[in-house]
């Protein structure tokens, strides 16, 4: 198979990529996640005069949530519902909430006010919606709010002139919790985000794949209905043309148009001919051998200067037979399968082996290959969506430039179908003593395993006759 490349080790589900996960945030939604900010904000307010007694400077206190319900209002009245803000906009937009809450938070007691621990919401946002600069400015901010709340204390008082009192050593150890949480929670969260964001494009990548494949099927088909409907206008064209050139014979130059005209007509025929043969029996029956199948997936990497070796039940195999095993022809299959072949022959050194075997119970294919196989660190990892560096060149791939989603796509795709991937490194050295057609993989090799029972139809499956055509009801 193939030697992950360098790149691989370095993902970008790396947290410290400076990719945005997303590139815009709607301004609605931070519209509304303010108001439910607002709401809970007057009800604790609420709660802690009426119930709990605590003298609180209303006015002030109104005037700081006063102002988040202006902004919103504004908000709200001037942006359309559709409005998008830029990444910039939307840290300006953190930035005011947390600011707000800070204020508000000075006003009711400081760190000693258990609703501190809110000042955490607005950097968790950002490091799921924004890039890591913005995040960790964010950041930046929030710690210094609140060192600041620790600075300077603001003591709260109940209505009585009892002045509430924590020690000190709890403050500051709140203190210490609340930087600590600023900086795990932003890491923790980024992770979590960073990986979902490369799994989303990477299955992307996967389903355009398999969306690629699928409608070049569905085009063979229609090249070969089309070459089935027009054989038989095609041979009148030529019989006719054929016996007006036996009756104008005398007639150089009529002659000399139908014999054009049949020209023409064996080239329709075999431009059609050529177009339909890949496709033709595979549409009306969508049932191929295994080694077919297999046969397809190998056509594109024949002529890449790398010797492609077929083998089935361990004999060479020299094409496709009555009694290989048959199965559905599917598009995952072939794609997958193809995918993998394409990553062998990419690191192979001259030769790569497929191997295609069943038993009563399975069928298993291997692709293997004489490289430098995986390194030993990655192979756990391998199928997940390595996703390289935009621009990167892989040096063991003179010319290519790609992603690195090559394996995820074809694991991705191959397990759609119900096979297990398992991912593995030859024994790097062969037996001199033995042919290439019989030597074994030295390299990295895959071994792809179906339960044979969810994949196998039967020949009688295959013989059976197609149904009538039924009319459709409008």
């Amino acid at each position: 198979m193939s030697m992950l490349s360098k790149s691989m080790a370095d993902p970008n589900t790396n947290i410290l990529s400076h990719e945005a996960r997303f590139s815009w945030v709607r301004l609605r939604t931070l519209v509304m996640l303010r108001w439910m900010s607002i709401a809970g904000q007057s009800f604790a307010l609420w709660v802690a005069v009426q119930w709990l007694h605590v003298d609180i400077r209303v006015d002030l206190v109104a005037t700081v949530v006063g102002v988040a319900v202006a902004v919103n209002i504004v908000a709200t009245v001037v942006f359309p519902e559709n409005r998008r803000l830029s990444e910039r906009a939307a840290l300006r937009t953190l930035i005011f909430d947390l600011t707000q809450l800070a204020a508000l938070l000075a006003l009711t007691g400081g760190l000693m006010n258990p609703f501190a621990v809110l000042l955490l919401t607005p950097v968790v946002m950002a490091s799921t919606a924004l890039n890591l600069r913005a995040t960790i400015l964010l950041g930046l901010v929030a710690v210094g709010l609140i060192s600041a709340l620790l600075v300077f204390p603001a003591p709260m008082k109940l209505l009585s002139g009892e002045v509430l009192q924590v020690p000190q050593l709890m403050i500051d150890g709140f203190w210490v919790a609340l930087i600590t949480s600023v900086g795990f929670l932003a890491l923790f969260s980024r992770k979590i985000m960073v990986e979902v964001f490369s799994m989303s494009q990477a299955l992307a990548a996967t389903q355009a794949a398999l969306g690629r494949e699928q409608r070049l099927t569905a085009l063979g088909g229609v090249v070969a209905a089309a070459a089935h409907e027009l054989g038989t206008p095609l041979a009148t064209i030529k019989m006719v043309s054929t016996e007006l050139a036996d009756e104008l014979a005398g007639q150089p130059e009529l002659l000399e148009d139908v014999e054009l005209i049949r020209e023409q007509a064996n080239r329709c025929r075999d431009i059609l001919h050529e177009m339909g043969r890949s496709g033709k029996d595979d549409s009306l029956m969508q049932i191929a051998p295994i080694s077919a199948l297999v046969q397809e997936a190998m056509e594109p990497h024949m002529d890449r200067g790398k010797r492609i070796i077929p083998r089935i039940n361990g004999r060479i195999n020299d094409g496709p037979g009555a009694d290989h095993m048959l199965i559905a022809r599917q598009s995952e299959i072939i794609h997958g399968l193809r995918n993998l072949i394409q990553n062998a022959v990419d690191f192979a050194a001259s030769t790569v082996w497929i191997d295609i075997d069943w038993d009563k119970a399975h069928l298993k294919v291997h692709v293997g290959d004489d490289g430098p196989g995986y390194p030993s660190h990655l192979i756990g990892r391998i199928g997940d969506p390595f996703v390289r560096k935009r621009g990167y060149i892989d040096p063991n791939r003179p010319g290519y430039e790609g992603m690195g989603l090559g394996l995820f796509i074809a694991k991705t795709l191959l397990e759609r179908t119900g096979a297990r991937l398992t991912f593995a490194n030859g024994s790097g050295w062969s037996e001199s003593d033995v042919s290439i057609e019989k030597a074994r993989p030295t390299g990295a090799i895959v071994e792809v395993v179906w339960e044979r029972s969810t994949l196998e139809i039967t020949l009688a499956q295959a013989r059976a006759p197609l149904e009538k055509n039924r009319y459709f009801d409008y």
